[in-house]
């Protein structure tokens, strides 16, 4: 349990974040994440990224507590996010319960909630094990056509908290389209120096998000992400990332973005995933 636990805390990516693991057991995990500005929206709301970054931690914690050390390397093969309330300068904490465990994953259900009871995330999630094998052969990025034009609210987006924690830089959003890359640096990293699982959700969410917004433009809209799905396909990888962001359906307020994340080196995708976001237009 105390190599699981220094996983968690360990990880320069929580520690930016503020996450500290109170109890752990094989079947149950529970997280803590005081308030702090770096992982705020404007208006004090916690970062959609924060909330899916506890799903990805707690579901992490409570596959390598039931499996052990030795089953690694870990990834998320599969979640789904559903966001159900905001959070507002409050504490959260996250509880991961395991649902069934296979031979080599398992299958975990995390509720964010905040202090006072308020659920404000629903997180299912399922961790593959790979027990030694082989890095899988990735598949390559088609990425876009390479514009770079990052539109009115481009260099406003990573200039806010948690963005800026990130160090995210909003290379274009135009059209329906997104692209972000995020580096690999201490503050996105896990225990082991790779790009951490969280910081890689968190780019996903924020990739659909400016997408939706690339659609719209800016304007006195009210926006929030109600639901995301996502799927890593490795391990961690030791490089930066990019994510491709397009908004392939628009029905009245709710817009469906899929997102490529890749590597920025090799190009490789290494997560995929659907972000649901709403952004509510005033009638005229």
């Amino acid at each position: 349990m105390f190599e699981t636990k220094s996983w968690v805390e360990d990880a320069g990516y929580a520690r930016a974040l503020g996450v500290s693991c109170e109890s752990l057991t094989e079947e149950q995990v529970r997280l803590q994440l005081p308030y702090a500005e770096d992982n705020a929206n404007p208006g004090k709301a916690l970062h959609g990224g924060c909330a899916a970054s506890l799903g990805v931690i707690a579901a992490q914690a409570v596959t390598r507590a039931n499996l052990g050390a030795d089953a690694g390397p870990f990834h998320t093969a599969g979640m789904q996010v559903n966001y159900l309330a905001a959070a507002i300068g409050e504490d959260v904490h996250a509880t991961g319960t395991l649902l069934r465990r296979g031979k080599n994953m398992c299958f975990v259900e995390v509720d964010v909630a905040t202090d006072e009871g308020k659920s404000i995330a629903h997180v299912t999630s399922m961790v593959r094990a790979r027990f030694g094998a082989e890095a899988p052969q990735l598949p390559q990025s088609l990425g876009d056509d390479g514009a770079a034009d990052p539109g009115p609210m481009g260099p406003h987006i990573g200039k806010l908290n948690f963005g800026r924690s990130r160090g995210l830089s909003i290379d274009h959003m135009q059209e329906g389209r997104s692209r972000i890359t995020m580096p690999l640096s201490d503050a996105n990293a896990d225990a082991g120096g790779g790009m951490h699982e969280g910081a890689v959700v968190a780019l996903l969410d924020t990739t659909g998000a400016m997408a939706s917004w690339a659609e719209t433009g800016p304007g006195p809209y009210k926006a929030s992400t109600p639901s995301l799905q996502a799927q890593l396909l490795c391990e961690p990888v030791r490089q930066d990332l990019v994510a491709y962001g397009r908004v392939v359906q628009r029905d009245g307020d709710g817009f469906w973005s899929d997102v490529e994340v890749a590597g920025a080196t090799d190009g490789r995708v290494v997560a995929r995933g659907t972000v649901l976001y709403r952004i509510v237009v005033p009638e005229e």
